[in-house]
């Protein structure tokens, strides 16, 4: 069982890679929404692997953000996590992220608790159905 109020950090140093102009989501060489998203994802799924089972991951389903401020390349940027909500398999945190002004984004992030191998059996067959389509 995942506790509430786990907390996990994940932070990253804005690179002129990581911005929206890069990475094809705006024209500004800020750092990009996607970007933030995936360092919110980071300090989510780390916080609760140590709770996981040998064959178990969690997976991102959820992501409602509201990105607030830009940060400039050569900023470093910090998403702090916390479990609001553990639900079986379901899993709820606030995250925050900052930069040394302040809070740059906030949202809400959920993840399912799953079996690699029955997971990744799915997307297989799922890719194989693709194909098929693909074929005819």
């Amino acid at each position: 069982m995942i506790p509430v109020g786990t907390k996990g950090r994940a932070s990253e140093t804005v690179t002129a890679e990581k911005t929206a102009a890069a990475v094809g989501s705006g024209t500004h060489a800020v750092y990009a929404t996607p970007c933030m998203c995936a360092l919110m994802e980071k300090a989510a799924w780390t916080s609760i692997a140590p709770y996981l089972g040998e064959n178990e991951a969690s997976v991102g389903t959820g992501l409602e953000i509201r990105h607030l401020a830009p940060t400039l390349p050569g900023e470093t940027v910090e998403a702090v996590s916390e479990v609001t909500e553990a639900d079986g398999r379901r899993i709820r945190f606030r995250i925050t992220v900052s930069d040394g002004a302040g809070v740059v984004g906030e949202g809400f992030h959920t993840r399912a608790v799953i079996d690699t191998a029955r997971f990744l059996a799915g997307a297989e067959k799922r890719a194989c159905t693709v194909c098929e389509e693909v074929k005819k």
